[in-house]
């Protein structure tokens, strides 16, 4: 059995065109990761929870004493846990039914509407901040489980690097666009009669409009193919989701190498989106840079992803995914390092640092879902993407934790960026022991000449 495209008899212009439409809606939901998780609510929602602790820089929700500089990481984290919960069954659901497109919809409208609500975060509301980001978060997770689940079953294997790399570039373009937009507003906020905090939430919420409205490309072209093994009236229901889950995990294990994968996958991976969503707070908070030179560095870091991400692409036409992404893992050791030695208030360093970031963010993200899609067997896109979407979010509460508590332990956030190296040295070893052209092959897929 072959995994190259779930219904064969689609033609060549009606799968470029889902393809077309299965890249924007990178370009919908790019724009949170960027402008909220990474450059402005981590910042803010530090301020905000500063703003409500006590004497000694602690809130105290529930009576469980926090450092409100931690408050963001453990959301971010807590966030991941409601999504480990939610992502299996929405995979399970999608692929026992076929109809992935209205999970789709509701779980891109409930983030863009979360996100759009943090408009009201102001004052001392650090907890609802904490909600809407939880909220968020888990949504664009469900909604990642779905949107991935798709590449199989639009794109050849031959075609799977390209198109996933296209997918990233859309992204990290529509980020670069919107962070455009966000460094005029931010910066030009007293001329527009705007007060900081009402610049930086406007910045916010417009993420959700822009995520929300977006969507509907991919929602009019995308279709759904009909379950292989389950009528539309079936068991397919979120009842059956914990048992399907069950069964999809027992299914996996028949599969050891793509569990190989998915660990090595797991732990790198969990590194990357911490540095994701905390570079911000290092650099505002340990760094002492302002809120302008954050957003332009990460302006940086989209313009030079979309290179990045189209020409680690091609290396990987020419080198394999594999090698490809371990080159990328040393980079990002070599990132980590030179973080943690950065000098304070110097934001040519910064910006270097950031320019680095952006040359092996979208390569190594893009390359290992594609690298991915060649080890799920056909007819199991959704279940096996929800699994890997856990370890790229899922599971990624790891790292944020980690940072947390370094700090929480430290009081120093370059102890805590340096404690990341662990996940790219260990990610690293066990990704180069997987055999990759074998664990093609066992999954029941073409193994392409370059992988």
């Amino acid at each position: 059995m072959t995994a190259e495209i779930t219904d064969p008899a689609t033609g060549a212009s009606e799968r470029k065109r889902e393809q077309r439409g299965w890249y924007f809606y990178d370009f919908a939901c790019s724009v949170y990761s960027t402008s909220v998780l990474t450059v402005f609510l981590g910042p803010y929602l530090t301020s905000v929870a500063k703003a409500a602790a006590d004497a000694d820089g602690f809130v105290r929700p529930l009576g469980v004493p926090l450092r409100a500089g931690s408050v963001f990481a453990y959301a971010v984290s807590a966030s991941v846990v409601l999504a480990v919960v939610l992502m299996p069954l929405a995979g399970a659901w999608a692929d026992r039914t076929g109809r992935k497109k209205p999970l789709l919809a509701v779980a891109a409208y409930t983030g863009a509407a979360a996100t759009a609500g943090m408009f009201f975060l102001g004052g001392d509301r650090y907890l609802l901040g904490a909600l809407l980001l939880i909220v968020a978060n888990a949504s664009l997770a469900v909604s990642m489980v779905l949107y991935n689940s798709y590449l199989p079953q639009i794109a050849a294997p031959d075609e799977r690097d390209a198109v996933s790399s296209r997918g990233w570039a859309f992204g990290y373009t529509s980020g670069a666009l919107v962070l455009v937009l966000n460094l005029v507003l931010y910066s030009g906020h007293e001329s527009f009669g705007l007060t900081e905090s009402e610049a930086v939430r406007i910045c916010l919420a417009s993420a959700g409009v822009w995520w929300g409205a977006f969507t509907l490309i991919p929602l009019r072209r995308l279709r759904d193919r009909r379950a292989g093994g389950a009528a539309p009236g079936g068991p397919g229901g979120v009842g059956s989701g914990w048992r399907q889950l069950a069964a999809t995990l027992k299914d996996m294990r028949r599969h050891p190498l793509t569990l190989s994968f998915l660990l090595a996958y797991l732990v790198y991976n969990d590194g990357i989106q911490t540095v994701i969503s905390q570079a911000s707070v290092y650099g505002s908070e340990e760094l002492g840079l302002d809120q302008t030179t954050l957003i332009v560095a990460v302006l940086l870091v989209q313009i030079l992803a979309v290179a990045g991400a189209l020409g680690m692409g091609r290396l990987a036409g020419t080198y394999g995914a594999k090698r490809t992404i371990l080159c990328s893992l040393g980079v990002w050791t070599a990132i980590l390092t030179a973080g943690y030695f950065l000098p304070a208030r110097s934001p040519g360093w910064f910006y270097a640092l950031a320019a680095a970031i952006g040359l092996v963010l979208g390569g190594s993200q893009a390359l290992s879902r594609s690298l991915f899609s060649h080890l799920v067997p056909r007819g199991k896109e959704a279940e096996y993407f929800s699994a890997y979407e856990m370890s790229d979010r899922g599971l990624s509460w790891l790292g944020p934790l980690f940072f947390g508590l370094a700090y929480q332990l430290t009081g120093s956030y370059r102890d805590a960026i340096i404690s990341l190296v662990i996940f790219f040295v260990l990610g690293f070893a066990l990704l180069a022991r997987v055999p990759v052209r074998r664990a093609v092959a066992a999954a029941g897929n073409p193994v392409p000449d370059r992988i």
